[in-house]
């Protein structure tokens, strides 16, 4: 018989779901995964057929929709309660921040082990200041007190975890290369008359598009391209700079194949799935110096690190002159040996039967 692992996830869409769906997939040589989701409007339509169909899923009706609600949140309770109840699992998995805060509570002196992963933790993702900040940092440290291991997704991420709890971990997220690298093989890369720089994702708060902005307007020689869109759209607005609205996932691949910079100035990540894929197609990168992207970036080895707008400005005005090859070789180099899911897989194997057997205690 295999262990059961319990997986819950209400946010089940974005770069959680990519993560969430692909660790399940690979941890089913190894266990019996029983996937515990809510439905959002950014889950794939096809979600079932992405998850392999070894996995149990069993939609939670009572997540989603406004939380600090005292009573949805009690049936919610005993609903994960009944789940458990029914699997038996040897070890259960809360993803993000919302399954991670409820279910914490609701298994609070389990004697089956909690794993709790935030994929970034909310109150800096979010750009929380004051009252909020505090108030979300206050619950992170209430709930760090309880019988959970905290397992981040990279080294940085794992620092700011151990200011809340003390039993943490992380394993670095990764991306399957042979699937990337057979969609990149049947990509033709998007043709461009100027050098072009790029971002993609939401114009949210998290994303700063405000600095984007300005970098644009530092580098008027070059063409900068915002690939996405969101409530902050109104923030683009240099002349060189394009925001291209969401993309079909091949569409957007070519428009980074043919770019030359990628940019990722926000407020914090766990570790971007969009990073990690820049890296591998050999992009020079530039990073904010924050939680998620200062552990995977090495400051001139694999990209840069950048502070202000002008930082950033130098970096793209530098390599427009003499492109840094090198470093774009030893960001494909470390994609191969440490952000991919075939090491990803061993170290949660790795992980998962300790737990099980009692190493975190």
């Amino acid at each position: 018989m295999k262990p059961k692992i319990l997986m819950i996830c209400e946010a089940f869409g974005g770069g959680v779901f990519a993560y969430v769906s692909q660790l399940c997939n690979d941890m089913c040589e190894s266990f019996d995964i029983y996937l515990a989701y809510a439905l959002r409007p950014q889950t794939p339509n096809n979600f079932t057929k992405i998850l392999d169909k070894r996995i149990h899923l069993i939609e939670v009706k009572r997540f989603g929709g406004s939380i600090f609600n005292i009573n949805k949140d009690i049936q919610i309770i005993r609903e994960l309660r009944h789940i458990a109840t029914s699997i038996k699992p040897d070890l259960i998995h809360l993803h993000s921040s919302v399954a991670g805060g409820i279910g914490r509570i609701a298994f609070l002196n389990s004697k089956i082990p909690i794993v709790y992963t935030p994929h970034g933790y909310a109150f800096i993702l979010m750009g929380a200041s004051g009252f909020k900040l505090k108030m979300y940092q206050w619950m992170e440290y209430i709930l760090g007190k309880t019988n959970s291991i905290t397992l981040t997704c990279c080294k940085s991420e794992d620092e700011v975890a151990k200011t809340l709890t003390k039993r943490t971990t992380f394993i670095e997220t990764g991306v399957n290369i042979e699937e990337l690298s057979a969609q990149l093989d049947s990509i033709q890369p998007t043709k461009n008359q100027k050098f072009t720089v790029y971002t993609l994702g939401r114009t949210c708060t998290q994303k700063q598009p405000d600095l984007f902005n300005e970098i644009a307007t530092l580098v008027p020689e070059a063409r900068f391209v915002w690939i996405g869109g969101g409530e902050l759209d109104y923030l683009l607005t240099a002349p060189n700079l394009e925001l291209t609205g969401w993309k079909p996932r091949n569409e957007a691949l070519a428009m980074g194949k043919g770019a030359d910079v990628f940019i990722l100035c926000s407020l914090g990540e766990a570790i971007a799935m969009s990073l990690i894929e820049n890296m591998y197609m050999g992009k020079l990168i530039l990073v904010s110096n924050v939680m998620g992207n200062k552990s995977v970036i090495q400051d001139g080895k694999n990209g840069f690190i950048c502070n202000t707008a002008q930082d950033y400005a130098n970096r793209i005005k530098d390599a427009m002159k003499n492109y840094p090859q090198e470093i774009c070789n030893q960001a494909i180099k470390d994609v191969h040996t440490i952000y991919n899911t075939q090491v990803m897989k061993r170290k949660y194997i790795n992980f998962y039967n300790e737990a099980i057997n009692g190493k975190y205690k």
